[in-house]
């Protein structure tokens, strides 16, 4: 694999004549998390899907965990464990029926004995005999990535595991990824949170199709050069209203009772920000974030 689980150049694909990625190009190192992220219909699911032998690029070429996406995609499907954006198990069953009936599509050797390993794995052995409907959205979560991991795959990609989570469950499943990217397994997860975001080794923005930014937290916000200031004390809509327009300010966001102003001209900005009790912050992700989608839809 030389050192990359994912290892691909100039992914394109198009339904009826739409593009829905344009030119992707990724490495992912082995063991690393990298997050995925992008608003809705960006192409995030149709990337994972080709990177994982589901779809078949109009162009382009690349490997997953050293097999070829093109001509080997029976065999990336062996070894990758894929967490689909909708919970897709069966809710008339139990728990260690869905694990069982998954065990048996993969052909696995001593299936009783790695279903009960899995279940202790997720915490789930004290509820193996529950109806999966009958569950909480946190312990779906925990059950669909134990069917990802019960074949012992080399790579998990997960298409928004945590959507619609208790922050406390959200918690726990990066506890275990990371756990599992210490062993060694290599994680792509897409994600709409920035918390979720800043506990990837390495991320990446994609708009539209396309790979907009990628690096680790810190290479992505400098990348941006960003200037923020934070300003209470004031109703933050009406003020987000009376900044916009003036020189260097390019976003002015709403954050709770504060309002973030940021730019690229640090002098200008200063200079318009004078008057307001302005506060110079770091930028955060979510100012990047969006300052990526301005200049996307600006494009």
């Amino acid at each position: 694999m030389n050192g990359y689980a994912i290892n691909v150049q100039g992914l394109s694909k198009s339904f009826h004549g739409k593009p829905a990625v344009r030119e992707f190009s990724l490495r992912v190192p082995t063991g690393r998390i990298f997050g995925f992220l992008g608003p809705n219909g960006s192409g995030k699911t149709t990337t994972i899907r080709m990177l994982c032998g589901l779809l078949t690029p109009d162009s382009g070429s690349g490997t997953t965990l050293g097999y070829d996406i093109r001509t080997e995609a029976h065999a990336i499907k062996r070894e990758v464990g894929y967490m689909t954006q909708k919970f897709s198990l069966y809710e008339d069953l139990t728990i260690r029926e869905n694990l069982e009936f998954i065990g048996r599509m993969y052909a696995l050797k001593n299936l009783k004995q790695r279903v009960s390993e899995a279940l202790e794995e997720l915490g789930l052995q004290d509820h193996s005999a529950q109806l999966v409907g009958t569950l909480s959205g946190g312990w779906k979560q925990r059950l669909a990535l134990a069917t990802c991991l019960l074949h012992s795959p080399k790579l998990l990609l997960l298409d928004e595991p945590t959507a619609g989570v208790d922050p406390a469950a959200r918690r726990d499943f990066w506890d275990h990824i990371h756990a599992l990217a210490a062993q060694g397994i290599t994680v792509l997860v897409s994600t709409h949170y920035m918390d979720e975001a800043e506990r990837c080794h390495a991320l990446g923005y994609i708009a539209r199709g396309k790979l907009l930014v990628e690096g680790s937290v810190d290479q992505v916000i400098k990348q941006y050069g960003l200037t923020t200031f934070v300003i209470g004390g004031a109703e933050p809509t009406a003020l987000a209203r009376e900044l916009r327009g003036k020189p260097g300010v390019e976003m002015a966001v709403p954050f709770g009772a504060t309002l973030h102003v940021s730019g690229t001209d640090s002098r200008l900005l200063e200079q318009s920000l004078a008057p307001y009790a302005a506060q110079r912050i770091s930028p955060g992700l979510e100012d990047v974030f969006i300052q990526v989608i301005n200049r996307a839809e600006k494009d």
